[in-house]
């Protein structure tokens, strides 16, 4: 028997006793649990510490399981799940009235999708059930992109970590709600709204921030995916400026660049540079930002990425990650 092989048996039977487990999937590492069980899914939020109002999504094996889970399907779901599942997409749709209470959050609907990882479709298809199994780390800080992520954020509280590699996507999936007629998108990912519009040749809403209606879902607050070190977000100059006033005040820095060069000062400070392409800047971004985060430095500064809509799931999880920090100029150095 494999490595691999034993992870997996040994997951499944960790699963069944109520256990929790770190879940490879394509965009982050997922910590799961049974999701028809309310007591192993409640040690997912103490584990997280997360709010028991805030939604998970459940991970099935395959799309074939979707009417065991959701009622009232809508064409555009079986279509969106047709074109993109397994893949990174997660459609809301209104609930079976058996779904627990505590994979939902309370409400009418629940999150579904069916991951493209190999060892994430091999542990669903064993198992032979959903996995509630939202990312293995603590509720708002910086989502996991390999197992090791997942043993140091969470330690003890996770049975069984399954090692399945360095996650391809590195962001959480696209979340399109689907519970109130027209398709809403709540958070952008890898397929975008385009994407969505192509398949369904109809219009794909972006989310309104009058709605009161649409439901709660996963990595939707103001500030999520967020370092424990403060962070800014700016553009090529002020990033710059900022960058030679640390210096001169002796402050030490993280820089997560895209297009500038290594301009870091000789006080101890780090400079990392990621991938010019969006899908390659995403799978680096989580492990970069955790790498910048345990560097000592007291401020992070990322240059900020194109506004062109394929940059649309990565501004949306920086503009999070540095949301609710220090006001202007607060504990910084004036450029």
């Amino acid at each position: 028997m494999t490595e691999l092989s034993r992870a997996l048996r040994d997951a499944v039977a960790a699963l069944r006793a109520g256990q929790l487990v770190g879940l490879p999937t394509e965009t982050v590492y997922g910590l799961a649990a049974d999701a028809r069980n309310p007591q192993a899914v409640a040690r997912i939020f103490a584990a997280k510490g997360r709010p028991a109002n805030h939604p998970l999504i459940v991970h099935l094996a395959s799309a074939e399981q979707l009417d065991d889970w959701a009622r009232e399907i809508p064409d555009a779901a079986r279509q969106l799940a047709a074109a993109f599942w397994p893949g990174p997409l997660t459609l809301i749709l209104k609930r079976q009235p058996d779904v627990p209470d505590a994979v939902t959050g309370g409400q009418d609907t629940v999150g579904l999708r069916v991951p493209a990882h190999p060892v994430a479709h091999a542990l669903l298809a064993a198992f032979g059930g959903g996995l509630a199994a939202p990312s293995a780390n603590r509720f708002g800080r910086i989502s996991p992109t390999t197992a090791d992520h997942v043993r140091e954020e969470l330690g003890n509280a996770v049975a069984v970590v399954v090692d399945g590699g360095e996650c391809e996507v590195g962001i959480e999936s696209t979340i399109v709600d689907l519970s109130r007629g027209v398709p809403v998108m709540l958070r952008p990912g890898r397929v975008s709204i385009d994407d969505m519009r192509r398949v369904l040749g109809a219009p794909v809403l972006t989310p309104d921030a009058a709605d009161t209606t649409a439901p709660r879902a996963s990595g939707t607050l103001a500030s999520h995916y967020a370092p424990a070190t403060p962070v800014r977000l700016l553009d090529v100059p002020a990033l710059y400026a900022t960058v030679v006033a640390a210096a001169q005040s002796g402050q030490r820095i993280g820089v997560l660049s895209r297009t500038l060069t290594d301009a870091a000062p000789a006080n101890g400070s780090v400079w990392l540079q990621l991938p010019g392409d969006p899908a390659g800047y995403a799978r680096r971004l989580y492990g970069d930002l955790r790498r910048l985060d345990q560097c000592g430095a007291t401020l992070l500064l990322i240059e900020a990425p194109p506004t062109s809509p394929e940059w649309q799931a990565v501004n949306d999880r920086l503009k999070r990650a540095a949301a609710d920090r220090p006001a202007e100029g607060e504990g910084l150095p004036k450029p």
